[in-house]
């Protein structure tokens, strides 16, 4: 299993004064020194955290994965097929949401997403749909030829019982099974942590796990290089 980190919150505590310090792109630089296998970052419309300097530098500095997290509009589509990351991950937007909070709806936006596919692949980007643990969503997927899906992990994540947490991990392990089954990619993230990543790692079929605020929270007490690598160990340790 490999492991994205996701760094757009270091962006939103640069934003919160104006100033330019933390930088991202140093970030993850860093994080990479240190064995993450990627670095994710949402492009948001309203460049709540991320903005375009920080993607088009980390396009020219980082020598692992770029995954470009956007929503499925002209500007930012322009956007990732000039910087060409080698992952676009297509998630929902709405502007007044702190963070990203739920999976993109394939199948009643079909048409509009098999277009920005084919414009990301023309641009040689392997695409990534973020949706819930839905079989249906998932054969909607493949019909449109995206290459990879990232399963939501929200709600596992917000999950409190027992009962409640095994139901999350068994719908997440049913869907990645089937999209492996359809010969799509399987990426999983939102909301994991130190904790919660230790059920997830025993499914199999996922290739690759999105982390973020986690890390970064972490880090702030620990630094970058132990903060990432406890997560690596995590990860590892999978049998």
């Amino acid at each position: 299993m490999r492991f994205s980190l996701n760094i757009d919150h270091i962006a939103t505590l640069r934003n919160a004064r104006a100033e330019v310090q933390p930088d991202p792109v140093t970030y993850a630089l860093m994080a990479e020194q240190y064995g993450v296998d990627g670095i994710v970052v949402h492009l948001r419309e309203d460049r709540r955290h991320i903005n375009e300097r920080d993607v088009r530098l980390l396009r020219e500095l980082i020598t692992t994965k770029l995954d470009l997290e956007m929503a499925a509009v002209e500007e930012i589509i322009q956007i990732a097929c000039d910087v060409q990351p080698e992952l676009a991950t297509i998630v929902p937007e709405k502007r007044q949401e702190l963070t990203t909070e739920g999976g993109i709806n394939v199948i009643d936006n079909i048409d509009h997403l098999r277009e920005t596919i084919e414009r990301l692949h023309n641009a040689d980007i392997a695409v990534s749909l973020f949706i819930e643990p839905d079989i249906n969503q998932i054969d909607a997927a493949a019909e449109i030829n995206a290459d990879f899906i990232e399963i939501h992990t929200g709600h596992y994540a917000n999950a409190i019982s027992e009962e409640d947490i095994f139901d999350e991990l068994e719908k997440i392990r049913i869907a990645a099974k089937h999209a492996k089954k359809l010969g799509l990619g399987v990426n999983a993230g939102h909301g994991l942590n130190y904790i919660n990543m230790k059920e997830l790692i025993a499914i199999k079929e996922i290739d690759e796990v999105s982390i973020g605020h986690a890390i970064i929270a972490r880090s702030v007490f620990v630094g970058v290089e132990r903060a990432v690598k406890e997560m690596i160990e995590i990860i590892r340790s999978a049998k």
